[in-house]
């Protein structure tokens, strides 16, 4: 995939990420600074997401690790452990006690 298309395609992921925090109506802060989505929970916990261009990656930073997502077979997954990355920031809210839906 050519950078314009990695660019796009991550752009679309961050946006669905961003609507999807906004919709939830939880206590949950979301600030995005170009390729970076800042997400600060109520207690202080943050998960921090961006486009890595370099790699073609999105790479999410959370207290329980750090996950890197490729877009692979139509969908962005971890080449570590084939997780999605939606179906992970799901994991990740309800760690917290949020839910977060994206559809």
């Amino acid at each position: 995939m050519n950078e314009s298309e990695f660019n796009q395609l991550a752009d679309a992921a961050l946006a669905r990420i961003e609507t999807a925090i906004d919709d939830c109506g939880s206590d949950v802060e979301c600030n995005r600074s170009g390729n970076v989505l800042e997400i600060e929970f109520g207690d202080g916990q943050r998960i921090i997401i961006n486009r890595h261009d370099v790699n073609q990656e999105i790479w999410v930073a959370a207290k329980s690790g750090g996950f890197h997502y490729a877009w692979l077979d139509g969908t962005w997954r971890s080449r570590r452990d084939d997780s999605e990355l939606f179906g992970k920031l799901a994991e990740l809210f309800a760690a917290q006690g949020e839910k977060l839906s994206l559809p």
